[in-house]
């Protein structure tokens, strides 16, 4: 009500002294108090109120009162209206009161912000926590949804009846909580971490300790030495179905590093990372250069200094949504969620505990900390060779050089253009006065050459992604165009690419076969066994291109399937309206993980990047 009301219980008694209460502090007033009146017998006191505002500790502290000892005295306060607590109940495009009311959430539009959400979640979420069981090394529990709060969701948003949360407490300074749907097998992410074959923590030396929240379910990690709760997911967000999960948790400070080697210092309303990328664990080195990566980790810093990162290890496409609570959500189209927690105590033992996690950087060679020169559109060998003498003539350090897709014939991987046909003695004068050299490889193969043994061996070798349940690639147009034909460059772009676009076939990198396939060609380029005047010793390769890119959407002939490629929620990538297949494969692209296991595109779109470079480093 903020109101305080003071009755003097002796009304008679007068202070010797004339004594007062001059401050007060309001604990716990989550927004900034604004105004203070005081009244006494219903007349309102003039007094010279000042008001000061901690919104970290969340305490107003109002000075220059005169309240006499003695008398009844009423202080009332306003606070400026916040809308930080609001988590978004409906984060697609054009919500509406209907939606918004259907899925049993509040409605209330603030028209001066429209980054506010009008849709906004009650106060508790529809899961309770069943059957908890302890024990040294973790807990786990059943997650049993309320029908009687299930929201209307449209289908494949329903969320599961029965889920399983699992708490493990790997080491002294790092723990995993997972919730899956224990009664239906789902893709989880095959990057295999670097955990404990069995937790090795110990109660008395472990740096948290976890709570859970029975009902509404909310799961707490707390520092032991602190007391700083550094997780904090009992929060009405939660919710776990077949395409879209979404999970918030309150954060210690408002101080966050990741996320796109973004620092945050202040949270602003709405302001997302999106995710649809590659997840890496082990960083490329610096001769093999890869630079679409995704990471949905973070590191915060706590209000007293401390430090802790946490790693969502969930591949499918995503957004994560910051707000000032300080808070943020997650919010996924498929998996499951599977969050690791390290807790440094230090930024530096933070990356540490996060790195030993996922795999180590590669000590990068000592010649890629050099100097290194590159661009798209080199005419010719020729100038290149040129721009090398140039850097050394006007003693610019010149320690590598690269080449671009120029040096193909028609952007062609493996083959060497007309105009460049003097590159493989270039490299060796290069590197034979003490330079490196990098060439670009791209994952895409064309299907539309009449001699192209890396397209028909591949064929033989069955390593292209294809459409589910048949024996037809998907073809899609990236590099190159077509063979003898002669391009219009007055048309349009996407003309051109419509025109006169090869059809292109993707590697999955993820097959056995795949990955014998793309050494050999790498190595048949480098050695070139029936012509070695031919052969072309590059020092490092730059592979390009493969978040997969496309020069369309989907495929040629357009996408089968528009429940995958078009889902209910579509996180915020570039153009929403157009799904998840804006200049990339359709979603239906049927894969196979090394050990034959299948699995959609839809699942690793985002660790295709990875799974080229792995078989490329090797």
């Amino acid at each position: 009500q903020n109101v305080l009301q003071m009755n003097a219980i002796n009304s008679n008694y007068a202070d010797p002294n004339n004594l007062k209460f001059e401050e007060i502090k309001i604990l716990g007033a989550l927004q900034e108090v604004t105004t203070v009146t005081v009244t006494q017998n219903n007349v309102v006191q003039n007094f010279p109120v000042r008001i000061t505002y901690n919104p970290i500790e969340k305490v107003a502290h109002i000075t220059g009162l005169q309240l006499q000892l003695g008398k009844s005295y009423t202080v009332q306060w306003t606070q400026q209206p916040s809308f930080d607590g609001r988590f978004n109940c409906y984060p697609s495009p054009d919500p509406t009161r209907e939606k918004c009311e259907r899925l049993g959430c509040i409605w209330d539009e603030v028209t001066s912000d429209l980054n506010i959400p009008p849709c906004y979640f009650g106060s508790d979420n529809a899961y309770s926590a069943e059957k908890i069981e302890y024990t040294s090394s973790g807990l786990a529990a059943n997650l049993t949804l309320n029908s009687a709060k299930t929201r209307a969701n449209e289908n494949y948003t329903t969320p599961i009846s029965t889920l399983r949360l699992e708490v493990k407490y790997h080491l002294n300074d790092m723990l995993q909580f997972k919730i899956y749907d224990y009664q239906n097998a789902r893709y989880e992410v095959p990057v295999p971490l670097n955990l404990p074959s069995s937790p090795m923590s110990t109660d008395s030396e472990r740096l948290y300790e976890v709570s859970i929240q029975k009902k509404p379910f909310g799961i707490q990690v707390r520092r032991k030495s602190t007391g700083t709760v550094i997780w904090d997911s009992q929060l009405p967000t939660f919710t776990f179905s077949d395409m879209f999960i979404q999970i918030s948790t309150r954060l210690p400070s408002q101080y966050i590093y990741g996320f796109g080697e973004t620092e945050h210092t202040m949270f602003r309303r709405n302001m997302s990372w999106h995710t649809w990328g590659m997840f890496t664990r082990d960083q490329a080195p610096a001769y093999l250069l890869n630079s679409y990566g995704y990471q949905p980790f973070y590191m915060a810093l706590e209000e007293d200094g401390n430090a802790h990162g946490v790693l969502l290890l969930n591949s499918n496409a995503m957004d994560v949504t910051f707000q000032p609570t300080p808070a943020l959500t997650y919010r996924t189209i498929g998996g499951i969620l599977d969050f690791y927690m390290v807790l440094g105590p230090t930024p530096e033992r933070v990356v540490q505990e996060y790195t030993e996690l996922i795999g180590r950087p590669v000590m990068p060679p000592y010649w890629s900390l050099g100097f290194q020169l590159c661009r798209y559109g080199y005419r010719n060998d020729s100038e290149i060779a040129q721009l090398v003498d140039d850097m050394k003539a006007a003693r610019i350090p010149h320690d590598v050089q690269y080449a671009d897709i120029d040096y193909m014939e028609r952007q062609l991987d493996f083959t060497i253009g007309a105009r460049f046909a003097g590159l493989p003695a270039l490299v060796n004068r290069i590197k034979a006065e003490g330079m490196r050299f990098i060439i670009i490889l791209d994952p895409t193969i064309s299907a539309n050459e009449t001699n192209y043994p890396p397209f028909s061996r591949g064929v033989q070798d069955d390593v292209f992604i294809k459409w589910p349940d048949t024996n037809d690639i998907i073809y899609s147009k990236v590099w190159p165009f077509l063979p003898n034909v002669e391009v219009d460059e007055s048309l349009p772009e996407q003309t051109q690419i419509q025109l006169y676009g090869a059809h292109s076939a993707f590697p999955d990198f993820f097959r056995n076969s795949t990955a014998a396939w793309w050494k050999k060609e790498i190595l048949e380029f480098y050695n070139n066994p029936t012509n070695a005047s031919r052969s072309v010793k590059f020092d490092g390769l730059w592979i390009d291109m493969n978040e997969p890119a496309a020069f369309m959407n989907g495929a040629i002939g357009g996408c089968r399937n528009e429940l995958l490629n078009m889902p209910p929620y579509i996180p915020h990538l570039g153009l929403r309206s157009e799904g998840l297949i804006v200049k990339t494969p359709c979603m239906e692209g049927q894969q196979y993980l090394p050990d034959g296991t299948p699995v959609r595109h839809y699942d690793v779109h985002s660790l295709y990047g990875w799974s080229q470079t792995k078989p490329t480093l090797e």
